[in-house]
């Protein structure tokens, strides 16, 4: 599995607007100046992320965009799910999808909510601020502890 260009480059927007500081005020024209990304692509995930609620946009002097809330209580799943929706590796487990063929038959169908649901909570246990604030060197020590048969049995995966 592979995240989308448009979900990639959300997370490193979202990062830089971490940096920035919670309280720190925005335009798009800075995020796209501090991560290189085109401003117009910067201004559509932006409106992405407001609409989630993870950015909030402030009008008036001294407006523009700020975190919603804090860099820690933000996950990277709620920025995937901003701009990609729901987390999920295969459509059969969505409500009214049946575009497989394979569907009727299919003995796997009923174990993919239960891994879908560990991929969410992976992506759900990294915070933002894990992600975007820490400096180089604590970076390369820092790492996601997943024990990734503990999360698949707690979901009712056995291997």
């Amino acid at each position: 599995m592979r995240l989308s260009n448009m979900a990639d480059y959300a997370v490193v927007t979202m990062g830089a607007a971490a940096r920035r500081g919670e309280a720190a005020r925005f335009c798009a024209a800075d995020l796209a100046s501090d991560t290189g990304l085109p401003l117009p692509t910067v201004q559509k995930l932006a409106s992405l992320l407001g609409r989630a609620g993870l950015l909030l946009s402030v009008r008036g002097a001294g407006g523009g965009l700020r975190l919603a809330r804090s860099a820690q209580q933000i996950s990277l799943a709620d920025i995937v799910e901003a701009v990609e929706g729901p987390i999920a590796l295969t459509a059969c487990v969505e409500a009214g999808r049946h575009d497989c063929t394979l569907e009727q038959d299919c003995s796997l169908r009923p174990r993919w909510g239960a891994v879908n649901a560990a991929v969410r909570g992976a992506l759900a246990g990294m915070s933002l601020a894990d992600m975007a604030l820490t400096g180089p060197g604590v970076a390369a020590g820092a790492q996601v502890n997943l024990d990734q048969a503990s999360v698949l049995e707690a979901n009712g995966i056995g291997l």
